[in-house]
């Protein structure tokens, strides 16, 4: 039983995961970041891949997914830590998020809870393939929703380390028992032989 639950909970966790995931991807695409981009791409993987093994009782699939796991929680504090600008980072530095192939904005930016947009025009400081706008009026600024969005990550990410750690350890204890029941009965029960040793009887025929 207790395995079963754990399984479950497993899944129902891979599961917010991928939702949540999915909803990232869109925004990111949407604002051209292509970092996150990829990182998303290989979370989803990696989810996936955690929700076959946690169906199919495969313990690699499941230690990967825990390794992932911890890998995704360090780049979603440096998502978090990057908008926040703590240290030496700071958004002005577009190659971090777009391999400084355009110019790096969060789609929350311009399209946050009552954000006003007003494009800046003939602006000098825009280069020639961009434009400066000015925003005003959010309720809530772009950088706080990216750092919302990575703490649920974090979240989640927490959860699903632990669970998968847990049902990964009853994987291999049932695979253990197992193979402890299968080798003691194969040496505990041996089949009947036949002897070698038969007792001749004399064959008398009717002349």
């Amino acid at each position: 039983m207790g395995k079963c639950d754990g399984r479950c909970t497993l899944l129902v966790i891979c599961s917010l995961q991928l939702v949540a995931a999915l909803q990232r991807q869109v925004f990111d695409f949407l604002g051209y970041q292509w970092a996150p981009i990829l990182a998303n791409f290989l979370h989803i993987m990696a989810v996936i891949l955690g929700m076959f093994g946690t169906v199919q009782f495969r313990f690699r699939y499941l230690i990967f997914y825990a390794v992932w796991l911890v890998l995704w929680v360090g780049w979603n504090s440096f998502i978090i830590c990057f908008y926040l600008e703590v240290g030496n980072l700071s958004q002005e530095r577009d190659f971090l998020m777009t391999f400084n192939t355009s110019l790096h904005r969060s789609w929350w930016m311009e399209h946050g809870p009552g954000c006003l947009v007003t494009p800046v025009q003939d602006s000098r400081i825009a280069p020639d393939d961009h434009h400066v706008i000015t925003v005003s009026g959010c309720l809530l600024d772009y950088q706080y929703i990216e750092v919302l969005s990575s703490a649920i990550q974090i979240l989640l990410a927490l959860f699903g380390f632990v669970y998968a750690c847990y049902v990964s350890k009853v994987f291999q204890d049932d695979e253990d028992s197992f193979d402890f029941i299968g080798g003691f009965d194969s040496y505990g029960y041996q089949p009947p032989q036949k002897s070698s040793h038969l007792q001749l009887q004399p064959l008398y025929t009717a002349g």
